[in-house]
């Protein structure tokens, strides 16, 4: 999905995971915005992040990785 990348629910919130954080598949790890609509995105496995690869406000592409799990 093509849109504006957020790692928090609203500004001045914690983000939804870190580096280190343990997720579940079905967690909500981030928001996409598209067409002015927001999207959560869940994990699609579960697992231990990483790496964060996009930062708030970045604009995302189809494809890109947002975060590696391990």
């Amino acid at each position: 999905m093509v849109g504006v990348f957020y790692g928090r629910p609203s500004p001045g919130e914690e983000p939804f995971i870190s580096v280190g954080s343990r997720v579940e598949k079905g967690d909500v790890v981030c928001i996409v915005e598209a067409m002015k609509l927001m999207n959560e995105i869940t994990a699609e496995v579960g697992g231990v992040v990483t790496e964060i690869c996009a930062a708030d406000g970045d604009v995302v592409e189809y494809g890109q990785p947002l975060f590696y799990l391990k």
